[in-house]
């Protein structure tokens, strides 16, 4: 196998990250139905993603093997309201981890969760957040074994 690179991504390795979120939608999309599964969406909601991200201090890393992009992580420095305690306020999240379809299984989503953590402890925080599909059992397995417990639970009801 190659050795695998991070890096944080450029704007001429936008095409490489819509083709990455397009494969995690078409994926969800299997779990739960409501995701859409055509390119545009991918392409829309790398703009929004970016948009996000440039706010709140944030950028994708790449995950490359070769030079080919074979996984990539949102990745952003946040703060909590102002109920949450001065020590867990401000907090790293991992707004999306996705893996290339052909890739996943070879320890990249431990690598970039590994660099989300080595991002966080830089910038002096303590907690580090990322969300999961509850369907996603996999991806959920995956986090819980890199240390992470469950914190908040969002529900959802169709009207």
């Amino acid at each position: 196998m190659s050795p695998i690179t991070l890096r944080t991504a450029l704007p001429t390795n936008r095409d490489a990250v819509i083709e990455l979120i397009h494969q995690l939608n078409v994926f969800e999309a299997d779990l739960i139905g409501d995701r859409r599964r055509d390119y545009g969406a991918a392409t829309e909601y790398y703009d929004e993603l970016m948009q996000r991200l440039s706010r709140r201090n944030g950028r994708i890393i790449l995950a490359e093997a070769d030079g080919i992009a074979v996984g990539a992580m949102g990745f952003s420095l946040d703060q909590d309201a102002a109920y949450v305690a001065d020590g867990f306020r401000n907090h790293g999240t991992v707004t999306d981890l996705i893996v290339h379809n052909d890739w996943r299984g070879r320890g990249i989503g431990q690598m970039l969760l590994k660099e989300a953590e080595r991002l966080t402890k830089e910038a002096g925080l303590k907690r580090l957040f990322i969300g999961v599909l509850v369907a996603n059992e996999r991806a959920e397995r995956t986090y819980r074994a890199f240390g992470f417990e469950p914190y908040v639970s969002i529900l959802s009801k169709e009207l």
